[in-house]
């Protein structure tokens, strides 16, 4: 068992899910590495989740890779654009964490090269930060983390001063957890989606000091 599968298992998908924030995801692509801290993430809990792509044990070749080991890329694609799912629990319940926004630290000109929007609207959105970092495509799509060029650091994070909890975006409004607080992000920070530039903080939301991750 490697880092990503502890990391992505043995605590409820929630959990982790919150834990993320304030880890960096990064992107080593083909102008270099790209990435940045995770301020936004969403947790679907499988097959008894009304949102998740595997509700009712749905199983095609399509949302194969959300059934496979912890840590395990699940690329799927929704409006011509793509979007990063990371599988979390062991093989076989298929739950997973959408990455829905990253604040740019690393290869921030290519990042901006790669998608010509300026403010915070690059990487405020789960594919918007995909298209940021350079991925179009499901190309990496059931590769284990651990030998992927995406990667979560599980070393160090930077401290959200207050995490929000709230329903997740874009789910069917009618769906039996449509409401519940599986939506989790760093309070006053500008590259959240969804929210009023009079709640951004100038601190980002962040701590002033660094904190080993949880395992």
């Amino acid at each position: 068992m490697d880092q990503f599968n502890r990391f992505f298992s043995g605590r409820p998908t929630t959990a982790i899910a919150k834990i993320l924030l304030g880890h960096k995801l990064v992107y080593n692509g083909p102008h270099g590495k790209v990435g940045g801290l995770i301020v936004e993430t969403e947790a679907y809990l499988g097959i008894n989740d009304s949102a998740s792509h595997a509700f009712g044990d749905r199983h095609t070749n399509y949302t194969a890779s959300l059934y496979a080991e912890p840590g395990t890329l699940y690329i799927y694609q929704i409006r011509g654009m793509v979007c990063c799912d990371i599988v979390a629990q062991p093989a076989g319940e298929p739950h997973g964490i959408l990455i829905r926004g990253i604040e740019p630290t690393i290869g921030i000109e290519q990042m901006a090269a790669n998608r010509p929007i300026k403010g915070v609207n690059i990487s405020n959105g789960p594919a918007k930060l995909m298209a940021a970092l350079g991925i179009s495509d499901r190309q990496l799509d059931g590769l284990a983390m651990a030998k992927a060029p995406l990667q979560i650091s599980l070393t160090t994070s930077k401290v959200p001063i207050q995490v929000d909890e709230g329903p997740r975006i874009g789910v069917n409004p009618d769906g039996k957890d449509a409401v519940k607080p599986r939506r989790f992000s760093v309070h006053g920070n500008p590259y959240v989606s969804h929210t009023k530039r009079r709640d951004d903080r100038e601190d980002h939301g962040w701590r002033t000091t660094y904190g080993m991750a949880v395992r």
